[in-house]
């Protein structure tokens, strides 16, 4: 069995490499990469069928990595692992997971009997496991009446790229009146009315103030905001797109 390791800090790859060989005795061949660019030349060249993907990596992030392995060889499982649990890490993967894809989500301060269960039980058995700490926030954002839906979060990620209502309504298949009203719903879970009352004398402006609030409360961060440019730039080329000077 074929496994890929894409960590860029050594520590942490001697770490993962050694909970593979220890937990894993399929994986007769590893892999490993720094980047995630580095990852996709790997997992396209020797079609690695299960990878290891850190999720923070100075050269292509785990997510935009994991995507381009997923377009490729859709039945690729990836067990993502990280220090973090952010909202917008996990909203990033919601939205390239292949349907029926094995995927798996774990801590990087989880015990190392659960990492050796989230090993087994998604690079071999093909089943998703999302660790305990990052299952209790994915289930508090669904139920909570402040979570963002999808398509708030999507605007959100539009105006911290810089985007205006017009396009945001042209790029969403949404009207402009839509994209309005998404956007005092977002300004309101985002709590933006608190910010005005206790700045009286200041002239906030609310998109900026959005932005900010989302990134303190890790609703979208470095990592999903990089996803987003991607995903601008790829729909600016794409055809029909109405070129603006």
């Amino acid at each position: 069995m074929r496994i890929l390791l894409v960590e860029d800090d050594p520590l942490h790859l001697s770490y993962l490499r050694e909970q593979v060989e220890t937990n894993l005795p399929q994986a007769d061949s590893i892999h490993t990469a720094t980047s995630g660019f580095e990852a996709e030349k790997i997992a396209r060249a020797t079609r690695t069928p299960a990878i290891v993907m850190d999720l923070r990596m100075r050269n292509r992030n785990g997510i935009e990595a994991a995507r381009v392995i997923w377009s490729e060889r859709p039945d690729t499982r990836i067990l993502f692992w990280s220090n973090h649990s952010d909202e917008a890490y996990l909203r990033g993967i919601s939205r390239i997971v292949p349907e029926q894809a094995a995927y798996g989500y774990v801590l990087k301060t989880a015990p190392s009997e659960r990492l050796a269960l989230a090993l087994r039980a998604v690079l071999v058995e093909g089943q998703i496991m999302i660790d305990r700490e990052v299952h209790s926030r994915q289930t508090f954002q669904s139920r909570s009446r402040e979570a963002l839906t999808e398509v708030e979060h999507a605007i959100l990620l539009d105006i911290a790229l810089g985007l205006p209502d017009k396009q945001i309504a042209e790029r969403r298949h949404l009207s402009l009146r839509t994209v309005q009203n998404r956007l005092i719903s977002l300004y309101d879970k985002l709590e933006i009315s608190d910010a005005l009352s206790q700045l009286e004398d200041i002239q906030l402006n609310k998109r900026s103030r959005a932005v900010s609030n989302a990134i303190q409360a890790r609703i979208i961060n470095a990592e999903s905001l990089d996803t987003a440019e991607a995903d601008l730039l790829r729909w600016a080329k794409s055809p029909g797109t109405v070129a603006r000077g």
